[in-house]
């Protein structure tokens, strides 16, 4: 064997050693760990035929990662496919650390980025539930500096500030259909509002209080008229704050985290738990990947963004996916129910261009949602749905298939790639059960009888 097949072979036996990984791509299951690993011993456990996956096609996973892995594209990745409630694949492939030749494992913490999206959306709306509000309330009800927003709207060929055509609500900000923004660049401000908006270039110590300056600047749009990503999500997690009188951190901990026993997921990752975090890379010009930021302790912050800013493992977000899979229930614990599930899932954005997620898309409460299989890159049901994050993470469910994977990588700019949309096919093809034993079902719903 060469020296680069040792490497490669040393680096996975070492990631099952070290991280226990549940590796469920054979017929029969590893032997447990010797020593818990947070929420991974948790993990329901099956045999890929026992849910009518292949065990032999679920290994090109592997296969399709160490590939990356191979050309120095990516540092290391890990994986894990569930079907109706069961995992059958968590793997660890390649380097945690690349540099320092620590070998990813299956319980490393990586930076969710945008990922954090579908959680802080989730939180808001366990609040819906409870009768706080309507979708369609503006969000000054608890944001008072938005009660006079303004956007800027063409006048030939400069730019106007003009009142907006309606508030902005908790459904626009949702959806990211608000036009929102926390950048004021292009937004005609003068230097004294944009000292203002941006606290004269200083740190702004929470969320809320960004979010609040953010008020003086203009929207890119009339709230609805558009589909535009972006700071959205920060807003989602203020109203959170605002409605819930607790820090959205302690919210997310208190609310979703401890009951679903996401033990390993936070804004701020724990001293003892550094040395289980991924390096993030970069892309470099030639095609590879290098260093761009080494696991290190950082100080804790009180900074809590909506649209990114958790960090956490596979395990853990497995736990929050198949949560909202099972319509709100894990284990015996519901967040949410069933109905709010499907409204959340659903398409709220008509035809509008969910541009980040590809063609084929439309958005709901917090997800992308898959309207249209046929213009989409991914080898998903109509009504599939999910989200990533831009250091390389994704999420998605295909409902109709009772099917959630995920992957986790870190590398910002991983696009060229094209690796998060070629991740689902390689999923996908692993079904390989029969229709003639199942109902038929339309977006994820079994037909009434």
């Amino acid at each position: 064997m060469t020296d680069r097949g040792l490497r490669r072979s040393g680096a996975r036996w070492a990631a099952g050693l070290a991280a226990g990984a549940v590796c469920v791509a054979g017929l029969g299951l590893a032997l447990p760990p010797a020593a818990p690993l947070a929420a991974a011993e948790d993990l329901p456990l099956a045999p890929p035929e026992s849910v009518g996956m292949s065990a032999e096609r679920l290994q090109r996973v592997d296969d399709y990662f160490q590939r990356f892995i191979d050309d120095g594209r990516i540092a290391g990745a890990v994986t894990l496919v569930a079907r109706r409630g069961q995992v059958v694949h968590h793997s660890a492939v390649g380097w945690r650390h690349r540099e320092a030749e620590v070998p990813m494992t299956t319980d490393a913490i990586f930076t969710l980025m945008s990922m954090t999206k579908p959680i802080v959306s989730a939180a808001l709306m366990m609040l819906f539930e409870e009768g706080r509000f309507r979708l369609d309330d503006p969000i000054s009800d608890w944001i008072p500096e938005y009660a006079d927003h303004m956007v800027l709207e063409r006048d030939g060929p400069r730019w106007r500030r003009v009142a907006e055509a309606r508030p902005v609500t908790i459904r626009h900000v949702l959806t990211h259909t608000s036009g929102l923004t926390l950048n004021p660049d292009n937004a005609g401000l003068s230097e004294e509002e944009r000292r203002h908006v941006t606290n004269d270039g200083e740190p702004f110590a929470t969320i809320g209080e960004r979010v609040a300056r953010a008020a003086g600047i203009p929207g890119a749009f009339h709230p609805g008229d558009e589909w535009q990503y972006g700071s959205s999500t920060d807003n989602v997690a203020v109203l959170v704050e605002k409605i819930s009188g607790q820090p959205i951190d302690v919210f997310l901990k208190e609310r979703i985290f401890e009951p679903l026993g996401m033990h390993d997921t936070f804004y701020n990752v724990p001293r003892e738990k550094v040395d289980r975090v991924a390096a993030v890379y970069r892309p470099t010009g030639d095609g590879k990947s290098e260093l761009m930021r080494a696991p290190a302790f950082r100080e804790p912050t009180t900074y809590f963004p909506g649209v990114a800013g958790l960090n956490g493992t596979s395990a853990d977000y497995f736990r929050f996916a198949q949560m909202i899979a099972n319509g709100g229930e894990l284990d015996g614990v519901r967040l949410l129910g069933r109905m709010t599930v499907d409204l959340m899932i659903s398409n709220h954005t008509g035809a509008k261009d969910v541009y980040v997620r590809g063609p084929g898309y439309g958005f709901g409460l917090g997800f992308g949602v898959l309207v249209d299989p046929t213009q989409s890159f991914d080898a998903l049901s109509p009504g599939s749905y999910g989200w990533g994050g831009a250091y390389g993470t994704l999420y998605w469910a295909d409902p109709v298939e009772d099917l959630v994977g995920l992957m986790f990588i870190q590398l910002p700019g991983h696009g060229p790639l094209n690796i998060r949309q070629r991740f689902t096919n390689v999923v996908t093809q692993a079904v390989v059960d029969s229709w003639a034993d199942q109902r038929p079902r339309i977006l994820g719903y079994d037909i009434p009888r």
